[in-house]
């Protein structure tokens, strides 16, 4: 038994109007659309308030006081360009900027090197405490870096640790202040940063690894693979994501490294051990020179941003051309009946 269609006066069917529902006109998907927008927009207000408060207000005071005279007392004086003239043209900060680009190599490429290879030989090593020993290697990078450069500053005292185990070996003639020495102190801080950053490279990449089909290494195998191509060939290119934001986050931490050197070497002896972050702490807080230091700080911002973004254009992921499979057609067959 079927029920039939409302029909009109002139017998035709009709149907009722799908946007009527209950006697109540249903929203339009963009009306449905801004309601959820704004219920999202809620929730995420207290993080945007946070953000906007202690992030982006100041970078906009900062902007604001780079093209300022100000000592943080009196009242500014305006500047225009100033302050971002004397930063690209005082020879001091030209060598800080070359001291952050030389620890670069300690703190981004020396780590990240690192990093793979703990990673590669413990992805194939199966033995007992692995976990354990995985733990101890990340110990440094949850340290507070002020611990670290307190502990690393006695250790490599004239008197210290090193220079001791140096001279029972039969090598005192090795024996010095390597925080002390203007040829030794900037490399010591660069071996401290790759001792503090290689644990979180490691794990970043093992984290890669286990992501990795096994299928994959064990196709290796059978065709002759050994340990080293199977590094090269499968290991290292499924890590590239994760080389990416390793390299990114060991950049940053070496552009805008302060608390470290500042508790070891102050950026002595000399100025062999200055960067462009000490130089913003002494420019604000020991100079008064607040428009300046806020001149070299958005400078130094953007120089972070400039090399995270060049990595991430180097390293990203590129799709090669994809091919498109066509089933092939094939001709009609005509069925005969029998």
């Amino acid at each position: 038994m079927s029920t039939a269609a409302p029909t009109t006066g002139h017998g035709t069917a009709t149907s009722a109007p799908s946007a009527v529902t209950g006697g109540r006109r249903r929203p339009s998907p963009v009306t449905r659309l801004s309601s959820l927008s704004w219920t999202s927009l809620l929730y995420v207000a207290p993080a945007l308030a946070f953000f906007g408060v202690f992030v982006l207000y100041p970078i906009g005071i900062s902007v604001w006081y780079s093209f300022y005279a100000y000592d943080g007392l009196t009242v500014g004086t305006p500047v225009g360009w100033d302050n971002y003239t004397a930063v690209f043209t005082d020879g001091q900060l030209r060598a800080a900027l070359l001291h952050s680009l030389i620890l670069l190599f300690f703190y981004a490429a020396l780590p990240v090197c690192v990093g793979l290879l703990l990673a590669g030989a413990m992805s194939r090593i199966r033995v007992y405490g692995l976990t354990v020993f995985r733990a101890v290697l990340f110990l440094p990078q949850i340290l507070s870096s002020v611990v670290v450069a307190v502990a690393w500053r006695n250790l490599l005292a004239e008197d210290g640790p090193v220079n001791a185990v140096l001279r029972a070996v039969g090598l005192g003639r090795f024996a010095t202040s390597w925080l002390g020495d203007f040829d030794t102190a900037l490399p010591s801080i660069g071996v401290i940063g790759t001792w503090v950053e290689y644990g979180l490279c490691m794990v970043l990449f093992l984290s890669g690894i286990v992501a990795i089909d096994r299928s994959t290494y064990e196709a290796a195998r059978l065709d002759g693979a050994g340990p080293v191509r199977e590094f090269f060939a499968i290991t290292l290119p499924a890590l590239r994501p994760q080389i990416s934001i390793a390299l990114i986050l060991t950049i940053t931490f070496a552009l805008r490294n302060f608390d470290l050197i500042w508790n070891t070497t102050r950026g002595g002896p000399g100025t062999t051990t200055t960067v462009p972050s000490l130089y913003v702490y002494q420019d604000a807080f020991q100079n008064r020179m607040l428009g300046r230091a806020s001149a070299l700080a958005i400078v130094l911002t953007l120089v972070i941003l400039l090399v995270v973004v060049v990595v991430q254009l180097a390293l990203r992921e590129r799709e090669g051309p994809r091919r498109r499979f066509i089933r092939p057609r094939t001709p009609d067959r005509k069925v005969q009946s029998s």
